[in-house]
Parts: structure tokens; sequence; C-alpha cells
């Protein structure tokens, strides 16, 4: 490798670990991301890590404000409702696809996915592995349909939205509301049982239905949040 090359490969490196980071929470949105603090962490100089946040925030997961820097933005509303709006419709189309592709073991994985949730509802989530588990469980149940689906070219779209907010946040919005979480799973056992009927109609319909809801749900939690974040 050149050092072009090797300089890249760095810089890519740190970014997915930021990335990382800050999709599963543990940089929260308003986070501030010092780049003394992160070169030490990281063991380099600052240089990677600032080209590292560049390009973060190119991929709108951070934002450069002044006085602070680099921090974890927060979404606007509209964007969020936007973006689910598109994710409704390429993962229903996604659910249609799956209907008549979809195996028993695969029916089964979000059967058990969807089990996680519900236990977690029911007051069992220190048996489930928590927070994680459920965040887990959610987004496998969703990437399951998607390999059924068996379109890449679908399956990098989604992905390329859900990789534009952090992960974690849904499950901070559902853990605030009992009645949101319970319509979640019906509407999770709406998607299977539509499914397990290779009823390519009902499905794609059950998982639009269910990526809006999800959509409306998570702009209300972002709208509340940006208006506290920066407060203080």
């Amino acid at each position: 490798m050149t050092p072009q090359t090797d300089q890249g490969a760095l810089v890519d490196g740190i970014a997915a670990r930021i990335r990382s980071r800050i999709m599963n929470g543990e940089l929260p949105i308003g986070q501030p991301l010092r780049q003394a603090a992160l070169a030490a962490e990281y063991g380099v100089s600052r240089t990677p890590v600032r080209e590292a946040l560049r390009q973060l925030q190119n991929g709108g997961l951070i934002e450069m404000q002044p006085h602070r820097g680099a921090v974890v933005r927060v979404p606007a509303p509209w964007e969020v409702r936007h973006a689910y709006e598109v994710r409704a419709e390429l993962e229903g189309l996604a659910a249609r696809r799956a209907a008549d592709r979809i195996t028993e073991r695969q029916l089964a994985e979000l059967r058990r996915h969807n089990d996680v949730l519900r236990a977690a509802a029911e007051g069992a989530a220190t048996r489930t592995g928590g927070p994680f588990a459920t965040t887990e469980a959610n987004d496998c149940f969703h990437t399951v349909v998607c390999r059924a689906a068996d379109n890449p070219w679908l399956s990098r779209m989604i992905d390329r939205i859900n990789e534009s907010f952090p992960r974690n946040v849904s499950s901070l919005a559902l853990t605030d509301d009992e009645r949101h979480r319970q319509l979640n799973i019906r509407q999770h056992d709406a998607i299977v049982a539509a499914l397990t009927d290779r009823d390519g109609d009902r499905a794609q319909e059950a998982m639009r239905e269910h990526v809006v809801s999800a959509g409306e749900h998570l702009t209300a939690w972002y709208e509340r949040r940006s208006q506290t974040v920066f407060r203080g």
C-alpha cells in the first residue's frame, strides 16, 4: 500500500468506529466530539480524526457548531419524517417480494425477534438483554424481511436510510411509550401473519403502515428532543 492508501484506510477505520458508537448510542445526539480526546483514545494524530469527522459530517451524522466544534447531530424532525416516508415504500416492496420467497426458517426468526420485544414489553427486559437486546431484535426483524426479499439494491437503499439516524433512538422513543411499544409488536405480528399466508398485498400494506407509524412516533420524539438538547 502507498502512504496515501494507508492514510485513507486509517481515516475510514476511525470513521467506522465513531459511526458505530453513534449508532449504538454510546455517543448520544448532542454529544461534543473532541478531536484531541478521540486522537488520544485511538492512538493517532488529530489529522485522521479530523478527516474522519469530516466524513461523518458529509454523511449527516455530525455537524460543526460555533464554539462547540463537532457534535453528534440532532436530525430535524422533517428529515426523519421524509426519510421514513421513503423507507416505508422501500420496506413495503421488500415485504411484498418476501411473501413469495421467505422460508419457514426465516419466519421462525421473525417470530423469535418479535418475542424478544414482547418479553421486554411484559417486563422481562432483564432476561432478554435489556434495551440493547430490543434494539437488536427490532433491527433483525426488518433485516430478515429485507434478506428474504432477495434484492441487494433494495437492501442497500434501506440500509442507507437506516444509517442516517442513530439506531438506539427508536428504542429510546419506544421506552417512554407503552402504547406504541404494544402497537409495534402488533404490527410485527400482522407482517408475520401476512408473510406466513404468502399474501404480498397484505404484507406490503402492513409493513408500510408499520414504518410510517414508527416514523411519526420518532419524528415526535425528535421534535421534543430538539427543543431541549442544546439548552443550558
